[in-house]
């Protein structure tokens, strides 16, 4: 089967996923339904209005922003995910490599206590992540030695700061209010996903995401090792500055959406890779759809599968850890 292929099949799979999950909820409507409400909606149909209204909110006001956010998180991760790989040459590392999902996680929670406000739990977060990331480039530049070594340790000092400092806003969070929202937050989850914040960060999301494509061919050259990208006349530090800056940005907004989801960013990009190969001008958009395809399936799955609505990043988590032990199983045989 032809590489290229893959991007138109898995766009019909994605319309056709989007569609479904439309379906799925606990009022019924079908997909005869769906049409005949977007035909009406297009002027080329007719509906009774209270049933028009009706159908306005389910499919409008409730199902697709969650639907779109599900999608948004699960390119951002993946394709973010898929440039830290190549970057960094090692196929087991994560948008959380730099902290920025623990900066982020720090942020909603100090959100979560210091104000009501739902807009300063977002702020919080995307700032936060932000900030996690430039201590870790910080921590890097004031060493000598590997960069990509330095990046890496400053990283994971960054990320155990912020985990601390989380420990410390949920010790003295009230036990009976802020504490339960920090821990359900934390989980992962799209049930507090609407319409107006879905609008307002698709735009930046979607915008890292077009950048990190259209850099795609640099990260081929990175992914070869720095000696042989710079014999090419490019420059590094630069060119891995930009990728960050834009992995980060769409790495925490997936936080403002919908809390910590993890293992997406690591386990979609290895599916990709196995359908295409490690070429990143495919490899990248296929693993943005693969991933959106992915944590809308698996959304469907958390809101569907008990009567109660399972948290998110629980069910990433139980769902990739399998996948992991696989990709250890196979690490020795290098990056491929």
């Amino acid at each position: 089967m032809s590489k290229n292929i893959w991007i138109p099949c898995l766009v019909f799979l994605l319309i056709f996923t989007v569609l479904f999950s439309l379906t799925l909820g606990k009022y019924e409507i079908n997909l005869r339904e769906i049409f005949a409400f977007l035909s009406a909606s297009a002027g080329f149909g007719t509906m009774d209005e209270e049933k028009y209204a009706l159908f306005s909110n389910i499919l409008l006001d409730i199902r697709l922003p969650r639907i779109i956010a599900a999608a948004l998180i699960g390119s951002a991760l993946s394709v973010s995910g898929a440039a830290f790989q190549a970057m960094f040459i090692n196929p087991l590392v994560s948008p959380a490599l730099l902290g920025v999902l623990a900066g982020a996680s720090f942020g909603a929670a100090l959100g979560m206590i210091v104000s009501s406000s739902w807009f300063a739990v977002q702020a919080g977060a995307f700032v936060c992540g932000f900030l996690a990331v430039l201590i870790a480039v910080g921590i890097a530049r004031l060493y000598r030695g590997d960069r990509l070594l330095m990046l890496i340790l400053g990283g994971i000092i960054s990320g155990a700061l912020f985990t601390s400092l989380l420990s410390i806003v949920k010790y003295v969070a009230d036990p009976y209010n802020q504490l339960p929202a920090i821990v359900y937050w934390l989980m992962g989850g799209l049930s507090l996903a609407d319409g107006k914040t879905v609008l307002y960060v698709s735009v930046p999301i979607c915008t890292g995401i077009l950048c990190l494509l259209l850099f795609s061919r640099y990260l081929n050259i990175l992914s070869m090792g720095d000696d042989e990208a710079k014999s090419l006349g490019i420059n590094v530090t630069r060119i891995r500055m930009v990728l960050i800056f834009f992995a980060t940005l769409i790495s925490a907004l997936t936080v403002v959406i919908g809390g910590l989801i993890g293992w997406v960013g690591l386990i979609i990009p290895h599916v990709a890779r196995m359908l295409v190969g490690p070429d990143n001008r495919i490899l990248m958009p296929v693993a943005a759809l693969i991933g959106a395809i992915y944590l809308i399936v698996v959304d469907d799955v958390a809101r569907m599968l008990f009567t109660v609505e399972i948290p998110l990043g629980i069910v990433t988590s139980l769902m990739g850890i399998p996948f992991f032990i696989l990709v250890l199983k196979n690490a020795r045989k290098g990056w491929a």
